[in-house]
């Protein structure tokens, strides 16, 4: 069976060595060694000011609104991981969806300034599949109308826009480190901060609103990530250069074989590619469908990812209608792509795509 992607997991031999130094110090959350190591050497490799690890991508997004005081409105895309949107939600924030473009799948500045209300406090912007957000425009909107910005950058790890981090984009930018992802910690996630003080806060946060002196500062949750997790994304991250390089191949094959065949996302031109996902997009819904299943029968499961589209959500009120993003969700498939995918499997996948269109 050939699944949209596969966890990457490094030599068990590489990762037990660092099991067997978690034993013997037997020091296994609350900001251990790894945990410090990895953050060192994240900030290095992403070349960012202040990152925080933390539980899960979602719990990141949640500390981000907590930590600016996020209330009343956000302003957001529907074109994403249900947790966008959904852990604004939860958190008691309403939420106002500016649709996409439907080339980029990128929410579009032009539609943020037009649902801009008084009661608006944030902009949460989504960098899709990895394509970075027209940064720009959306940080001048932002200050000319005093909003902060979160950027949901869950699946742009080391992706470049103008040669520095797309992460140091907004007020905070958060990563996911979900299994599924590029760079893992087997679950896990990470803020980004510029601003020291407000990543100081960020760690009191995490830490029941716990100080560096042990004084309980201010309001606070549990959201760590443990030795475990980190150990697993120290691994990862000395393999990281042949994970891309694997995953480039497998993309470049895709972007040759299916050329003028399917719709592709168009890129940001000034933004790197992290070969993170592999959509393709379709004439229309019944043509989707058609070629999943056909799919399907051979064991390959690609994903509609994402579907559907958020403002169709029950738990949206009032209702909102994005005909973009509507649009894309009905008809788009992310191939499979990850490194243990071989020649030969994407061979039989390209084959089946171009014989049924």
């Amino acid at each position: 069976m050939i699944n949209v992607t596969k966890t990457y997991l490094p030599s068990k031999e590489k990762y037990q060595k660092y099991v067997d130094e978690i034993y013997a110090n037997g020091w296994i959350t609350n900001n251990g060694p790894m945990v410090r190591e990895l953050e060192q050497r994240l900030k290095k490799y992403l070349g960012v000011k202040n990152i925080v690890l933390v539980a899960n991508g979602t719990m990141a997004l949640e500390v981000a609104y907590k930590i600016l005081d996020i209330k009343d409105y956000a302003i957001t895309t529907p074109f994403s991981f249900v947790a966008t949107t959904s852990s604004l939600v939860a958190n008691g924030i309403k939420t106002i969806f500016a649709d996409i473009d439907p080339n980029t799948l990128n929410i579009n500045p032009k539609n943020i300034e037009k649902v801009i209300t008084q009661s608006a406090s944030a902009i949460v912007p989504v960098h899709v599949f990895g394509n970075a957000c027209e940064v720009e425009e959306i940080g001048r909107i932002a200050k000319n109308n005093n909003l902060k910005v979160i950027y949901d950058a869950a699946h742009a790890f080391d992706v470049k826009y103008k040669g520095k981090s797309i992460l140091n984009y907004g007020d905070i930018s958060i990563l996911s480190f979900h299994a599924t992802k590029l760079f893992h910690t087997i679950e896990g996630g990470a803020l980004i901060v510029n601003d020291d003080s407000l990543a100081q806060k960020v760690r009191n946060f995490i830490n029941f609103g716990i100080d560096n002196t042990g004084a309980i500062s201010n309001l606070g949750i549990n959201a760590k990530m443990n030795e475990f997790e980190a150990a697993m994304g120290l691994c990862m991250l000395d393999e990281m250069e042949v994970i891309k390089t694997k995953r480039k191949s497998l993309y470049d094959t895709y972007l040759g074989e299916l050329d003028g065949i399917v719709k592709f996302q168009k890129q940001n031109k000034n933004s790197s590619s992290n070969y993170s996902y592999f959509p393709v997009i379709f004439q229309n819904e019944s043509e989707m469908i058609k070629v999943q299943k056909a799919l399907n029968d051979l064991d390959i499961f690609p994903r509609r990812y994402f579907y559907p589209s958020l403002d169709t959500l029950s738990y949206i009120k009032p209702e909102q209608f994005m005909p973009n993003s509507r649009g894309v969700a009905s008809k788009i498939l992310c191939l499979p792509l990850y490194p243990e995918l071989k020649e030969e499997e994407q061979r039989k996948i390209i084959k089946t795509v171009r014989e049924f269109l």
